[in-house]
């Protein structure tokens, strides 16, 4: 991947941070993409859920994190399926046995499936998308996690009528940040990839949707960090409210 930017109309996308050069951002994109969990819903109660069930261990929870994200890529360069959450409890399965813990298969599924229930939503997300809705902007949440499965986040969380679509990968079999994976999403809201917008929380998305030519606004939560060597977002902040703003700014 080249330090030379990606020139599109009117606008420079994905233009690493050298020299102290920022990305530059001039028009509005057509659909924004939103990731759900941590992006949109605070995990602060799964993260508990999950440290109860690795015996109150709260450090292995980025490695379980990693670990399922590790093999739902491996699941789709395998050319299979598998729900999220599966993956989800068998990577805890996982690390709880590198831990001398043991989890059955099924609790490990209840565990996970407790772990994303009634999640709350970060405290400026309805005011940051009730301000986008009201400024024109087509607003579509784009997840790993199954439909049925976002269906009740945003029941739960009083996000549903926010959004104009849901869409889960589960439509096209195959988990981000796999290039594919955003240019089906793109053809699924009729829109060039240089015309959608995904908004995210983690820098391994965000990498993913900036290869596939889309372009990409980060929110850094704690503990959030876009990767170096990827190209970087024309928008970066620390919350949806103030991404937000610099979206309703753009003409």
């Amino acid at each position: 991947m080249g330090s030379s930017s990606i020139l599109m109309p009117n606008i420079i996308l994905g233009q690493r941070k050298e020299n102290n050069m920022e990305p530059i951002i001039k028009e509005r994109p057509k659909v924004l993409f939103f990731d759900v969990n941590e992006t949109l819903l605070d995990l602060t109660k799964m993260k508990n859920v999950v440290a109860e069930a690795l015996n109150g261990r709260d450090d292995l929870l980025s490695l379980w994190f990693t670990t399922m994200l590790q093999y739902s890529l491996v699941t789709s360069a395998s050319g299979k399926y598998e729900h999220f959450g599966n993956i989800g409890a068998a990577s805890l399965q996982m690390v709880a046995a590198n831990n001398n813990i043991k989890i059955s298969e099924s609790d490990a599924r209840e565990i996970i499936l407790k772990a994303l229930r009634g999640l709350p939503a970060h405290p400026e997300v309805k005011g940051a998308l009730s301000k986008l809705k009201e400024n024109g902007y087509k607003l579509v949440s784009f997840t790993n996690s199954s439909n049925e499965g976002v269906k009740k986040q945003f029941e739960s969380a009083d996000l549903t009528a926010y959004f104009d679509q849901r869409l889960s990968v589960e439509e096209v079999g195959k988990f981000k940040p796999f290039r594919e994976t955003y240019e089906w999403a793109s053809r699924k809201m009729d829109v060039k990839p240089s015309e959608s917008l995904l908004v995210a929380a983690h820098g391994w998305d965000i990498a993913g949707a900036l290869s596939a030519g889309w372009r990409g606004a980060f929110i850094s939560r704690p503990g959030a960090q876009l990767y170096p060597l990827a190209e970087t977002p024309e928008i970066s902040e620390s919350n949806l409210e103030l991404v937000a703003n610099k979206l309703i700014s753009l003409k």
